[in-house]
């Protein structure tokens, strides 16, 4: 599958124009919240843990524009509560934004 960081940097600023250090901050925060949220998903011990953290992370990817990792989110709310290669796909999607 094929990820694409630029995505995240094209709606950043579309949403705040030429502030690089705005952009910057943004990203920084989308970043560590995909992470937390990442962890989240993967630390969860029950189908409603799972379940929350999966939404969780959609909206997160929805609010950015990160199209890829909302489809992987998404995946993860109708798959099986800790599936591995979900939790990769997760981790490998994040961290292609965070080049």
């Amino acid at each position: 599958m094929v990820y694409d960081p630029g995505v995240l940097r094209t709606a950043l600023a579309a949403a705040v124009g030429d502030d690089p250090q705005l952009v910057a901050e943004l990203r920084a925060a989308f970043l560590e919240s995909a992470a937390r949220t990442a962890d989240m998903l993967a630390g969860s011990r029950s189908d409603g843990n799972w379940l929350m953290a999966a939404h969780r992370l959609q909206g997160l990817a929805a609010s950015f524009g990160a199209v890829t990792l909302m489809g992987i989110a998404e995946e993860a709310a109708v798959g099986a509560p800790g599936d591995p290669v979900v939790l990769r796909r997760v981790r490998n999607a994040i961290a292609a934004f965070d080049g």
